[in-house]
């Protein structure tokens, strides 16, 4: 069942330039991001996959449903000393409402540092 998001989630395209830094690696740069906010979690930047470091990602087994975005996809950052497990995450087929998220990453981390900028 599809839930609607609406009074809880919401979009907002922004050309403000976005980075993802993991210890000294650069995982993302970008001024094409969408901020996802949603009540009760800190906003979230959706980044398009052609401005991340795909190389440094690695689809690990892990899977979660949010009723009201649809399910989600786990990778891990592989960096050049450790593995940050299930740092990113993916909606792959979101739910008609949240769309403009599909393919794009988020980032979620102890270790991950995200910038934004002007």
């Amino acid at each position: 069942m599809i839930h609607d998001p609406n009074g809880r989630i919401s979009l907002h395209p922004h050309d403000r330039r976005v980075q993802v830094w993991a210890g000294d690696a650069l995982i993302a740069d970008t001024r094409n991001a969408i901020e996802l906010r949603e009540t009760g979690y800190p906003p979230r930047q959706y980044l398009p996959r052609e401005d991340v470091a795909m190389q440094r990602l690695t689809r690990t087994d892990s899977v979660t449903h949010c009723p009201f975005k649809g399910d989600a996809s786990y990778y891990a950052i592989e960096l050049d000393d450790d593995t940050l497990a299930d740092a990113a995450w993916s909606y792959e087929a979101p739910f008609e409402a949240v769309a403009a998220i599909q393919g794009r990453l988020a980032f979620d981390s102890p270790a991950i540092e995200e910038q934004l900028g002007d």
